[in-house]
This record gives structure tokens, C-alpha cells and sequence, in this order.
């Protein structure tokens, strides 16, 4: 286990190839500013190049995951100053796109509230497992404002029609119902939240790491292809594949049974 890593806004550790990122400002319900999200951005970066990781677990501090922009960061959005409203879009933009290139699995662990842009960050992950009682929603047209960056995110999720439904409405979402439309993997009681959690990680870590990293690969590649060139991509990743310590570890295994 490497030692708590600590950030002024972002935990890091790495203990059994599990990196794990966590928002640490839960007297804020971990809301999002330019600090947090640099940080955000420096915590994945670590976590890709360390080769002892192989799965990471991004969740918050205290009862909420993330309820999304920070108040302050709100009222300075408002303000007029074009330029610095674009560095603040552009960073949320490098952070996706960081997590979507990201080689090594992302794993979101949702307590509470995920909003607005907490949601988003969520929804970036690959797979996200909630608590029971955790709540989901884009309330941002509420303050006449548009989530317009993670609705990339939300319409690849749940298709076009939830999603207008979500944006437009701004209502919260249970996880149970999160997880009927898309928007998270698994849902569990609370009480065992944490070990259920701790479950799916294990089984994650425990993976071929070259595997997840092409299997994540074709996942996302083929965004945006049609329907032959998106074949052609996993012609080239199944080739990949073949050539892999990970598939010959994993024949041969099988072969022994």
C-alpha cells in the first residue's frame, strides 16, 4: 500500500492495484471548483502511469459524492469575463476526456448526491455502483443554466429522450431508477454498500490488465463509427489481444483445468 497522498481537495492512495481518488471536501457536499478539478486531473494522471494500478475507485468524502459546481465557482460564472468561463469549460473537458482515455478501468462509488456536474463526473466513469439511497440528477436549468458538457455523457447513457427528460425537468433520481435507465451499474443496500463495493473491486483487480485496457478501447472507439468501420476497429483490437501476456496466461490456464 503506497501512503495517503494527500491533495488540498483530492485524496490518493493505492493499496491490492486499486487506486483510490477521493474528493475531500465534505463540508462543501465535495463540490466541483478549478482547484478541485485540477487536482482531479493530477490524481487520474498518477494513476495512469503507476504500474502497480490497475483498477481506479473514484468516490467523496462524507455523505455526498459530489453535488456538483461549487457555490463561489457559481457566482463567478455569472460574471462576464468570457475567457475565464472558457478555462473553466475547457478543464471540465480535459478531465472527460483524461477519464474516457484513461487505460485502466474507472469505478465511481456514489453515496448521497450526485448533481449537476457531480453527476457528470459519475457518469464519466466506466462503471458506477451507487448506494441505495443515493441520489442522481441535472438540476442546472433551475438557476437558468445549461449542463451542457455532461450532457454528452448523460445522452451516451440513457438515449436521447431521458435525456431531455432529465436536463429539461432538472428532477433528482433515485439510484434504483438510475440504474433501470443506464445511468449506474449496480445499486446496494447501504449497510453493505461498502463491502459490495470493495467486492466488485477485487474482482476487477484481478483482471488482466492488458485486456482492460484494449476491452476499454474498443468500448469506447467505436463511438461515432459506422457500423463496418466499427468492426474494422475490433478486427485490429481482437488481433491485438491475441498478442497479449494477458490471452496467453489465460489459454493455457484454461487448457490445464
Amino acid at each position: 500500500m503506497t501512503g495517503m497522498t494527500s491533495f488540498d481537495r483530492v485524496l490518493y492512495s493505492v493499496e491490492n492495484a486499486i487506486a483510490r481518488i477521493t474528493l475531500n471536501r465534505p463540508e462543501k457536499r465535495n463540490a466541483l471548483d478549478p482547484q478541485t478539478l485540477e487536482e482531479l486531473l493530477q490524481a487520474f494522471a498518477r494513476a495512469e502511469e503507476e504500474a502497480a494500478v490497475k483498477v481506479v475507485a473514484l468516490g467523496g468524502a462524507g455523505k455526498d459524492f459530489c453535488a456538483g459546481l461549487d457555490l463561489t465557482a457559481l457566482r463567478q460564472a455569472a460574471e462576464p469575463a468570457v475567457f475565464e468561463k472558457m478555462q473553466d469549460a475547457e478543464r471540465l473537458v480535459r478531465l472527460f476526456l483524461q477519464m474516457r482515455r484513461m487505460p485502466k478501468p474507472i469505478v465511481a462509488l456514489v453515496r448521497g448526491r450526485a448533481l449537476g456536474g457531480g453527476c457528470g463526473l459519475a457518469t464519466a466513469c466506466d462503471i458506477v455502483l451507487a448506494a441505495e439511497s443515493a441520489e442522481f440528477g441535472y438540476p442546472e436549468i433551475r438557476i437558468g443554466f445549461v449542463p451542457a458538457i455532461v450532457s454528452v455523457l448523460l445522452r451516451r447513457s440513457v438515449g436521447e429522450k431521458k435525456a431531455a427528460e432529465l436536463m429539461l425537468s432538472g428532477r433528482r433520481i433515485t439510484a434504483v431508477e438510475a440504474e433501470r435507465l443506464g445511468l449506474v451499474t449496480f445499486v446496494f443496500p447501504d449497510a453493505a454498500f461498502e463491502q459490495k463495493c470493495e467486492e466488485k473491486l477485487a474482482e476487477l483487480a484481478a483482471q488482466g490488465a492488458q485486456a482492460m485496457r484494449l476491452t476499454k478501447q474498443i468500448l469506447y472507439q467505436i463511438d461515432g463509427l459506422s457500423f463496418e468501420a466499427a468492426l474494422r476497429a475490433a478486427v485490429d483490437v481482437n488481433v491485438l489481444a491475441r498478442l497479449t501476456e494477458d490471452f496467453a496466461r489465460g489459454v493455457a490456464a484454461f487448457l490445464h483445468k
